[in-house]
Parts: structure tokens; C-alpha cells; sequence
């Protein structure tokens, strides 16, 4: 595998974002972009490709699944999107598995030894039917999860606190969407416990603090609200997740894995703490969790297996 080399399927704008970000940060020699529309995808890469001078030495194509061996790392950002205001949710997730089926046969015939890095929504369920779908072991397919979640979290607190975001060290765990989880019992900063304490002269606010969670939760949809969609932030999230693989950084990182009883949980995909390195995910981290934190994680994984067992 080739790690300086990256594909990214899809060219909207959450895959436009990634290779954005890939682009400027100096991750990949190559980029490949595959989407059903080559032309856009052509047309996105002589753009971005044309500011190598500014950037530093970084080949980006347009290709198709063929254009993808060798590669180190795959992005899937592709997905359909409602046909009618009227179609249901499940029937869109139907229609998204038939895609990724599509692409687990081109990826598995010509990049079988890459890892595949899930952005396209719902994570977690996508995330499962790549494993379920791809020949790959499951450690190679890894959702980019409630990372996004945990930096919005953090960026909130940092502002109600007076900190950089940097030093918060808080996770959003469980299903990335509305069952999702805080996790307060082990959220700190300086080692000094959020709840219960006065941390930077700000005195603890559960209710301040529970807004904040709120604002977590509705944050996508407030994007999407004001401006059609949700891109950069999960761009820079998909760099992140590359860079700590491409350097073998085994950081821990709240993203999409499979369960093996965890919590007593088992075959659901949903994000926990993970060592993610060179060979994807090393290990999961089960933190200690309050009661109410514990039941948080079961509900949202009986959440993702009531709608996992209607695709059945």
C-alpha cells in the first residue's frame, strides 16, 4: 500500500473538503478523485492541482476505480440523496447500500488492501454494511464517526471556559446523530474534572453545560439550515483520521468501529475511543461510564440495530 496515494469517491462537497484539506496539509503525493460525474470530477482537480506552487508537489487526477490500486487510503463521501421530500428514510438508506454494494466489489477487486475511511451518512450503518459488504477485515474500514461530534463539543467548551480547545479533553460517543453521547464523568481540562468543579474561575453550570450539548446536537442542522449542507469541518476531520494513519500516530480517536462486547454490545457499529495506526484500528478503549452514561450507549446502539434490522 501506497499512503502517499489517496482516493476519494464522491466530489460533493464533504469529498471536495477532504481533498481540500489533504491538498494543503501535505498529505498525499496523489490524489484520485472517482465520482459517477468524471467531468466534475476532472474539472475539481485541475482546480485544485493548479496551486501547487503555493502548496507543495501533489498530483491530483481524475480516475475511476481502476485509478485506485496501490492506494493506501480510500475516502468514500458517495451517497444518493432523496428522490422525492416524500421518500422515507429507509427507503434512501436502501437505495445508499446499494451503492456502497457497488463499491465494495470495485474496491475489493482493485484496492483490496486499502483502508476505507466511511464520511458518507448514516456513518454508523454505512460503516457496518462496507464491513458486511468488503472482503477487507474490519479493522481496515473505520466511520469517521463522532469525531466531528467531540470537536464541536470541545470548541463549546472552550468558549464557555476560556481555553483553547486544545486543552479540553471531552468525547461525544455512541451514534453520530441524535442518540449520541456525553460523556461528563471523565471531562476535563488540566486534569481537573468538568463536573461538579469551578475550572478558570467559571463556576460549574449544569444548566449552561447542558445547553451546550444541545447546541452539539443540532449543530448540523443548523448548518444545513442557513447554508445546504455540512462540509469543511468534516474535511478537516477526514485529514486528521489520514494523518494519524499515514504516521502511524496510534492516537485515540472517537470514530466508527465494530463492538465485540463492549458495554454488551456486540456486531453494532457506533464510536468509542479507538488507538487508530498504520493497520487502521489497533484497539478500543471502553472508558469507565456513569450509569446514565452507559445507558446513553446502549440506547443509541439499540437505536442503530432497530434500523439495521428493517433493512432485513
Amino acid at each position: 500500500m501506497n499512503m502517499n496515494k489517496i482516493g476519494i469517491i464522491g466530489t460533493g462537497f464533504v469529498g471536495m473538503a477532504a481533498a481540500y484539506s489533504l491538498f494543503q496539509q501535505k498529505l498525499a503525493n496523489q490524489i484520485i478523485l472517482v465520482d459517477k460525474n468524471h467531468d466534475r470530477a476532472h474539472g475539481e482537480a485541475l482546480d485544485l492541482m493548479h496551486g501547487q506552487p503555493l502548496v507543495g508537489r501533489c498530483e491530483v487526477s481524475a480516475g475511476d476505480f481502476s485509478s485506485l490500486t496501490g492506494a493506501g487510503i480510500i475516502v468514500i463521501c458517495a451517497g444518493v440523496s432523496q428522490s422525492s421530500p416524500d421518500e422515507s428514510r429507509l427507503h434512501l438508506l436502501q437505495r445508499n447500500i446499494k451503492v456502497f454494494e457497488a463499491i465494495a466489489r470495485e474496491l475489493d477487486h482493485h484496492a483490496p488492501e486499502a483502508m476505507l475511511l466511511i464520511a458518507s451518512n448514516p456513518v454508523d450503518i454505512l460503516t457496518h454494511a462496507m464491513q458486511s459488504l468488503s472482503q477487507r477485515p474490519n479493522n481496515l474500514v473505520i466511520g469517521t464517526g463522532t469525531l466531528l461530534d467531540t470537536s464541536r463539543f470541545r470548541t463549546l467548551l472552550a468558549s464557555h471556559y476560556d481555553v483553547s480547545p486544545q486543552s479540553i479533553h471531552a468525547y461525544i460517543l455512541g451514534e453520530h446523530g441524535d442518540s449520541e453521547v456525553p460523556v461528563w464523568s471523565s471531562a476535563s481540562i488540566a486534569g481537573l474534572g468538568i463536573k461538579g468543579n469551578t475550572v478558570n474561575g467559571r463556576e460549574y453550570d449544569q444548566k449552561a453545560l447542558v445547553g451546550i450539548v444541545t447546541r452539539v446536537r443540532k449543530a448540523a442542522y443548523e448548518i444545513i439550515a442557513t447554508k445546504g449542507y455540512t462540509n469543511w469541518a468534516i474535511g478537516l476531520v477526514i485529514a486528521y483520521i489520514i494523518r494519524t494513519v499515514r504516521n502511524n500516530q496510534r492516537t485515540v480517536l472517537p470514530v466508527t468501529v465494530r463492538l465485540n462486547g463492549e458495554y454488551g454490545i456486540s456486531d453494532i457499529c457506533l464510536s468509542l475511543p479507538t488507538v487508530i495506526g498504520s493497520d487502521g484500528v489497533e484497539s478500543i478503549i471502553a472508558p469507565r461510564l456513569d450509569e446514565e452514561e452507559l445507558a446513553g450507549i446502549q440506547h443509541s446502539a439499540s437505536t442503530l440495530k432497530a434500523s439495521m434490522d428493517q433493512l432485513v
